[in-house]
Formats: C-alpha cells, sequence, structure tokens
C-alpha cells in the first residue's frame, strides 16, 4: 500500500470525477467543485480564475497540504464553442499549473485519447458542416493544454482515456456521453444509417476501469509520463457497437430496426448531397452532427494502450478482454434505456 496523499480532485463532481472518489478513498482528497458541495471535504471554487476562485484562507491551507492535483475539470460538449472550451480546458489548466507550482504539487491531468486525431476533424480534412458539433475546439483546446503542462516545471502526468461509458458492473454514470445519443437514435430507430464502416474501432472505458488506472498513478510515485486509458485493439468495432444495442434493445422489448453502416465518405459523395435538398434545415443539423462525430473514428488507428504497463498490481490492471468491453458497453446502454425511460413499461417491470 502506498503512503496516502494529500490530494486535490477538480470536476469532482462529473463523470470522471464522481467515479474517481470512492476509488482514492484511502487517500485524504479535497473535491473541487463549482456550483455546490458534494459532501464534507469539498470546496467551491472556480479553476478559471485567480488562486482557484478560493478565498486566501482555504488557498493557502491546500498550497500547504496537497501534493498531487488530479485535474478532471474539464468542458467536454463538442458545441460549446472555442471560448468555452478554451476557458476551462487551457485557462482553467494554467490556474491549477499555479497552484501546483505554489503547493510544490505533482498534477495527474486527464487529457483524452482523442488528441492523436486531431487531423481528422472535419474542418482538417476541409469537409462542410451544417452541425453545432465541432470536436476541433475541444481538441484544439486540449491540445493547448496538453502544450502548457509539457512546458512547466511542475511534475506532469497525462492521462488520455477513450469514450468514457458507465460502471462495468452497474452501468450507471454522472452523465450521459454523446456516445449515448446515438445509442438512443438505434433504440429509438431513428438513424436509417450511419456514417461508420463496419470495422472502425469505437473506443469506449467503463468508467470504474478509468477510475483505476487513475487510482494507480495516484498511488504510484509517478511525476512524469504520458498514459493511455483505452481498450486499445479490444476496442469494439463499429458493428459490433451496433450489435450491442439491438441486444439491448431486443432483451427489453423495444421494437428497433438496425441501421445500414456506410463509410464516411460515401456519405459525402452521394447521400449528403440528396439529402440536402430533401431534409429540413434542423435536420441536415442533426446528420451534420452525426458526421462530425464519426469523422474522429473513420479510418484510424486504435489508440495505444497503457494497460497491463500500468504501476502497481499488473494482475488489477491487465487489458481486459474484448469481449468484457463489449458487455461493459452493453450494460451501459442498458442503464441508459431504462434510466432515459425507453424501456416498455411492462418490459420494465418484468425486469425489476
Amino acid at each position: 500500500m502506498s503512503q496516502p496523499k494529500f490530494v486535490l480532485l477538480t470536476g469532482a463532481s462529473g463523470v470522471v470525477g464522481t467515479a474517481l472518489r470512492p476509488a482514492l478513498a484511502h487517500h485524504r482528497v479535497i473535491s473541487l467543485t463549482h456550483r455546490a458541495k458534494i459532501d464534507s471535504e469539498s470546496v467551491i471554487g472556480d479553476v478559471t480564475q485567480p488562486f482557484l476562485g478560493l478565498d486566501e484562507l482555504t488557498y493557502q491551507m491546500l498550497v500547504s497540504n496537497v501534493d498531487t492535483v488530479v485535474h478532471c475539470a474539464a468542458k467536454t460538449d463538442f458545441g460549446a464553442g472555442a471560448d468555452a472550451a478554451h476557458q476551462l480546458n487551457v485557462v482553467g489548466t494554467k490556474r491549477v499549473l499555479e497552484f501546483a507550482a505554489a503547493a510544490q504539487a505533482r498534477v495527474i491531468y486527464v487529457s483524452t485519447a482523442f488528441v492523436a486525431r486531431s487531423k481528422l476533424t472535419r474542418s482538417a480534412q476541409g469537409l462542410m458542416s451544417e452541425g453545432a458539433v465541432r470536436p476541433e475546439n475541444y481538441l484544439d483546446s486540449k491540445l493547448e493544454a496538453e502544450e502548457l503542462l509539457r512546458g512547466s516545471e511542475v511534475p506532469v502526468v497525462i492521462a488520455r482515456p477513450s469514450v468514457v461509458v458507465g460502471d462495468s458492473v452497474t452501468g450507471a454514470m454522472a452523465n450521459f456521453q454523446g456516445v449515448h445519443m446515438v445509442a438512443a437514435g438505434i433504440l429509438r430507430s431513428r438513424f436509417p444509417l450511419l456514417p461508420f464502416a463496419t470495422e472502425e474501432l469505437v473506443d469506449v472505458i467503463p468508467q470504474d476501469l478509468l477510475a483505476a488506472g487513475l487510482r494507480a498513478l495516484v498511488d504510484a510515485d509517478v511525476r512524469g509520463g504520458e498514459y493511455w486509458l483505452t481498450a486499445g485493439p479490444h476496442a469494439l468495432t463499429s458493428r459490433r457497437f451496433v450489435d450491442q444495442c439491438v441486444a439491448v434493445a431486443e432483451e427489453s422489448g423495444i421494437d428497433v430496426t438496425p441501421p445500414r453502416l456506410v463509410s464516411p465518405d460515401m456519405v459525402d459523395r452521394l447521400i449528403r448531397p440528396v439529402l440536402a435538398d430533401v431534409l429540413p434545415p434542423s435536420a441536415r443539423k442533426q446528420f451534420d452532427d452525426l458526421l462530425a462525430m464519426a469523422a474522429l473514428f473513420a479510418g484510424a488507428e486504435p489508440f495505444p494502450t497503457s494497460f497491463g504497463a500500468l504501476p502497481g498490481d499488473p494482475a488489477a490492471l491487465t487489458l481486459p478482454s474484448a469481449e468484457w468491453f463489449e458487455s461493459a458497453f452493453r450494460t451501459s446502454v442498458r442503464f441508459f434505456a431504462h434510466t432515459k425511460r425507453l424501456v416498455p413499461a411492462a418490459a420494465a417491470g418484468a425486469m425489476v
């Protein structure tokens, strides 16, 4: 067992922070939240402000005690706009580095594996889009934040998770992600087609596996390096992604028509020009939002993965099988379907 750390956790009420807090129960953790305290060991602040938006007494107390900052706070909404993404993801990271320098603490920064795919966005490829989803704003801000971290004299560890989904056992999570919106469209038979080739890799990581990986980095005295918290070669294919959604629909009594998978290139050349003439503007924008997300997977190589090479117990941190990732994703979709009341009442009652 490692020596207990005094941890400042930003973004403590978000998807990653909510999963990570119980995993760090053997350490002293102070949660930094933006709107409301989540427990007795939390403070309200704002990472975009000087001194993290804290009063002087609280700030100095943390500077005197914190030895590890886990920086999870981020603007992850692809439709939030470039300014909002820059403010939280870049300016917020700068403020966290200022705090860490004053505290002589290390920073474990939760980035995203998709920084490796910034050149796959539709804007980077010169493709048109009428939608609100702009992954480039998010990815540019995370890349800039990583540059700040690498240029700092503070000890920095960068963790890069893929798409976070619910707990592998319960499916539960604090907030649903864009991938769940795609699952919802499949469950509701709203997508006659999806702009994915059949073997594209859709890399998802259940929040409990992500928390275990981050816990290993906190527990160890790691003070540098970059770690990929992903499924890597065991990621779902797009076909298996759809299959898991259909399996949840069938077991839940949801009548579903599976979508046809079509490569994004074919969609741009043959289908999108036709849809532009027959769909209303709102529907075209929704379709372009889907295309914007799909671009990040088109023809991409598998992400690297650090499972099996993380500090700590190798047996507890090996890379799970492809079947395990499929089962975990199915569990997440099942939880989403029940939470959003997509399951018919009779079927939901029978499954209780």
